[in-house]
């Protein structure tokens, strides 16, 4: 024997020399689980009056609740367990003993406690890391579900009213959404109502906006990363959304801004349910539903050779367009007192009202930013004004000039208003179609019998010059 085997075996017999005073007890075991050594401590623990007569004797004969033989069948350790002797209980932890071949020829067991009480900062730190993690998770989970339903989409005009009803017709399939609208016109929302209203509601809602991440992080964002893919990843991997999606919904917000390059790939994941993960050569199954926006005319990229037609067509089964706000006069009343409601609630002021000359005011605005620009310049106003009420005055500071002049003191109300706006609409949507009700019904974002009736009431003829 070489010195340094010598000084190794000298180091092993004092270190478990040592390791057996400090215990409470210590035994070992042979290859057949017999009894071989006991220490001075384990009897007298135990309650053993000769100790002498248990060498030899099957472990379970000892101690019956031993689970020493399972650590020499195995050659696996138990590194803390709770030993019942008796009415008593005891912490313990059992190693395998190798000979030098690596064999096992045995084991060792050691009572480290003999109450149980000992581990309670550790269980009790344990318990914490435990209750933590599992509040991290149930945060994750909560944020993974939708804020919004249909009921959210707030307006009750012809537009906004055929528009729910073609999202709740959506809600019960499970093909791919696509939603065309200009910016601030509630495109996450209406997705997220369609999620809350079909089958995979208990599922999670992941939204990834496509124009604010860089294009080089796209393809890690949306298919994860393998654990050591490049230098600097993530030990463990990281999942994409389609894997945090699994099960519900992924909203792709902005979609006309992915490159060709990226298109393909997901073209590929919609139509085989699989993908891998940026540095693996592992498939993984996923089940997705797609929902796509964009503020974007998809039609002409796929013309102009910017965006995938065989994509744009995977896309597009089912087809919702969110009205712009200029469309809508008819819901500005309801809209500005909702939202108006809210923002007081966010900000902890008294409920506050608009009068009428300030409603005048809004419909004299185009809204190039939409439902956003709305809620922003009633914020705005609302933070700036003294009164419980938002007048025409608090609005013209926070408010661009009207580009068409303000409507005549007569007939001036909010109802005679959105009157002479929807006739407008309809006469010119007439005359664009020549008189063409079924084509000016569409272009009007209503049905049939919704123009049949406005006609009747605004008494608006068929005959168009």
């Amino acid at each position: 024997m070489t010195s340094r085997e010598a000084l190794q075996q000298l180091a092993s017999q004092s270190l478990l020399a040592h390791f057996a005073d400090l215990c409470e007890g210590a035994v070992i075991v042979d290859a057949k689980a017999n009894v071989v050594w006991m220490n001075d401590h384990y009897p007298l623990r135990l309650g053993i009056a000769h100790p002498a007569a248990m060498i030899g004797r099957p472990i379970e004969e000892v101690i019956p609740n031993s689970q020493m033989r399972q650590v020499v069948e195995t050659g696996r350790p138990i590194m803390l367990d709770i030993m019942d002797f008796g009415a008593e209980s005891f912490v313990v932890t059992r190693l395998p003993l190798r000979d030098e071949g690596g064999k096992v020829v045995g084991a060792v067991g050691f009572m480290l406690y003999d109450d149980p009480r000992h581990l309670a900062p550790l269980v009790s730190r344990y318990q914490r890391l435990r209750a933590d993690l599992a509040e991290a998770e149930r945060k994750l989970a909560k944020a993974r579900l939708t804020k919004y339903t249909l009921s959210s989409f707030v307006g009750h005009g012809a537009a906004c009213t055929e528009l729910k009803q073609a999202a709740r017709r959506a809600a019960r399939s499970t093909s791919s959404v696509l939603i065309l609208g200009e910016t601030g016109t509630g495109k996450e929302l209406l997705a997220q109502a369609i999620h809350a209203a079909s089958p995979r509601v208990g599922g999670p809602f992941v939204a990834v906006n496509i124009a604010a991440v860089p294009e080089t992080l796209l393809e890690a964002e949306f298919f994860g990363v393998a654990a050591g893919a490049y230098t600097g990843a993530d030990k463990r991997g990281r999942d994409g959304k389609f894997k945090l999606a699994d099960g519900g919904t992924l909203f792709l917000d902005e979609i006309g801004d992915m490159s060709l390059a990226l298109q393909a790939k997901l073209l590929r994941v919609l139509q085989e349910r699989e993908f891998e993960p940026v540095g693996s050569n592992r498939l993984l199954s996923v089940d997705v539903r797609i929902i796509a926006a964009t503020s974007r005319d998809l039609e002409k990229m796929v013309a102009d050779g910017q965006f995938r037609a065989d994509l744009y067509y995977r896309l597009n089964v089912i087809c919702l367009k969110t009205p712009p706000l200029r469309e809508r006069p008819e819901d500005m009343a309801f809209l500005a007192d909702y939202l108006i409601e809210q923002i007081c609630r966010q900000q902890g002021m008294p409920l506050h009202g608009i009068s009428v000359p300030a409603l005048n005011r809004l419909l004299q605005h185009d809204w190039p930013g939409n439902v956003r620009e709305l809620a922003n310049v009633l914020e705005r106003a609302l933070l700036i004004g003294d009164g419980e009420t938002i007048e025409c005055a608090d609005l013209e500071q926070v408010m661009p000039r009207p580009k068409l002049a303000p409507p005549p003191a007569e007939g001036g109300s909010i109802a005679e208003i959105v009157a002479r706006a929807e006739r407008q609409a309809i006469i010119g949507a007439l005359r664009d179609c020549h008189g063409n009700k079924a084509q000016a019904a569409r272009q009007l974002g209503i049905s049939r019998a919704a123009l049949y009736e406005k006609m009747a009431l605004l008494a608006i003829s068929v005959q168009v010059a």
